[in-house]
């Protein structure tokens, strides 16, 4: 049975001057499906991300969203079809409570839904991660990784067609990676969520992502499980002439 597109690019062509930072890059991602995005620094992995997401606008091709081109919005306008992404610095209301912090994430996103909406959702998220002992602290006195699930569920306050997640687990103790992935897990289970998840920790992917996109010099080299991409030469020779572990 073939999967429903979630998010789909096509040809994506972007240069800086003289640099060609995205390739010709073609991607689908299936509905409901968890796909890991791989590859050395400089692979082109973040322009890419700003593209589907509207930072950059492309040179060339074209990028759809459950079908539908988003070519000429705005961030805001893509993040309003149903794109929305994290970024690798955490970008939060650091004065207020982690509960104002989720409900401020809903109610900017639905302008017609109650107080009581908002209240409900954000119960439902503090029951669903580990920021339920927290809720009433500031985020500024959070910790880093703290700050990071709070970030991914202020994202996940509102349904998407895709969540694009830029590197979620840099910099972060295991028990907080853990907790990540417990939440990005419950997301799609529950609600059939799709993610694009960009990440250089392979003991993550390997455990979240059935599936990975390999980018290399900007272009897309590779795809399938990470155990048949880290066997193919030109991956082994992308990471300085070792398999991916």
């Amino acid at each position: 049975m073939s999967m429903d597109t979630a998010l789909e690019t096509v040809g994506l062509v972007k240069r800086f001057g003289g640099l060609l930072a995205s390739n010709e890059v073609s991607l689908k991602v299936g509905q409901g499906e968890i796909r890991g995005l791989i590859g050395p620094n400089g692979a082109g992995k973040t322009t890419l991300v700003n593209l589907v997401t509207g930072v950059y606008r492309p040179d060339l091709g074209d990028i759809r969203l459950a079908g539908t081109s988003l070519l000429g919005l705005d961030m805001h306008e893509i993040a309003r079809r149903g794109l929305l992404r994290t970024f690798q610095v955490t970008r939060l209301f650091g004065g207020l409570t982690v509960r104002e912090n989720l409900m401020t994430a809903f109610l900017a996103r639905r302008h017609h839904a109650s107080g009581g909406d908002a209240l409900a959702q954000t119960a439902r998220m503090l029951e669903i991660t580990t920021l339920g002992p927290v809720a009433d602290l500031p985020a500024k006195k959070l910790s880093g990784g703290q700050r990071a699930i709070l970030q991914i569920a202020c994202g996940f306050m509102i349904p998407a067609h895709c969540y694009v997640l830029d590197e979620p687990f840099a910099g972060i103790n295991p028990v907080i990676k853990d907790a990540i992935i417990d939440l990005i897990e419950d997301v799609n289970r529950r609600y059939g969520a799709t993610f694009l998840v960009v990440s250089h920790e392979m003991a993550v992917i390997r455990r979240l992502c059935p599936q990975v996109t390999v980018m290399m010099e900007g272009r897309v080299a590779a795809q399938g499980t990470l155990d048949e991409v880290a066997r193919l030469p030109e991956v082994i020779a992308g990471y300085l002439g070792k398999a991916l572990e």
